[in-house]
């Protein structure tokens, strides 16, 4: 398996959320509406890790799988007995292994991403931190102590494609917090954050100001907003019913899908 690995509440500590091209970067939240038609993207919360002229790399914070890394990871140091999960990291390549770690000092060959959270890029690093035992989250009381999250997959965008889809009003985007990578609670925190973005939106309105942020890419600009950059590796039908029962059936028969390519892909039976 190629390893790749990047180790990077009822009430969240976040900034202002926006959706404005400017305030994309490392670091930042995306959070998707609730209109969202993708089922690949309906009711994510992603985490962008790379930013930068040749596209934007990001990892989905909320969809925890059932397979542990014990079993996901089995050639690798330290992933021995352990039982917290991986996540799917988006649809793009799963059989890259991706993570985020926390850690008072930047790993060797490590990059920042937001805080204390860096973004891993060798399995040697990934298994120092395996071996040095960082569990899935922080013990209570010790926000700041070592944890570690491994995803398989990541989610991509070409130069200039999230810019658009941004300046469209196709994403939330708030400030991101080691507190939110690491979250007790992944399966809700989609609720809790687009919540907490309308609430930011009918606050702007009645105060008078604008709630949507459009602007250019700092990049490159052009491009359909609504097309896909990266392509499924599986096929999906176009959704043609907006209602939400219709949308949260597609988007949880594209997780089941996810998590059984993860297990088809390591060899689990």
């Amino acid at each position: 398996m190629a390893l790749a690995a990047a180790v990077v509440c009822a009430c969240l500590p976040l900034g202002a959320q926006a959706t404005r091209v400017k305030d994309l970067g490392i670091g930042k939240l995306l959070v998707a509406p609730r209109d969202t038609r993708d089922p690949a993207f309906a009711e994510s919360v992603i985490l962008l890790v790379r930013y930068d002229r040749e596209g934007t790399l990001g990892l989905l914070l909320n969809r925890r799988t059932r397979i542990p890394l014990s079993q996901a990871l089995r050639d690798s140091k330290g992933a021995s007995g352990r039982a917290d999960p991986v996540y799917m990291g988006g649809p793009v390549d799963l059989e890259s292994v991706l993570g985020l770690l926390q850690a008072n000092t930047m790993p060797e060959g490590a990059a920042p991403v937001v805080g204390k959270v860096y973004l891993v890029s060798t399995q040697t690093s990934l298994e120092k931190a395996l071996l040095a035992g960082a569990p899935e989250k922080p013990a209570p009381g010790q926000s700041d102590a070592n944890a570690l999250r491994v995803y398989l997959g990541y989610c991509g965008w070409g130069p200039g494609q999230l810019e658009n889809e941004a300046g469209h009003g196709l994403w939330h985007v708030f400030p991101g917090s080691a507190d939110v990578v690491f979250d007790s609670e992944p399966g809700s925190l989609w609720s809790r954050l687009v919540a907490r973005a309308e609430q930011n939106i009918a606050r702007a309105q009645v105060q008078g100001r604008p709630a949507l942020g459009g602007g250019s890419s700092p990049f490159t600009s052009g491009g359909d907003p609504m097309k896909p950059y990266i392509s499924l590796s599986w096929p999906m039908s176009p959704l043609n019913d907006a209602r939400s029962d219709v949308r949260q059936s597609a988007h949880f028969a594209f997780v089941g899908q996810a998590e059984s390519s993860i297990a088809a892909y390591i060899g689990l039976r």
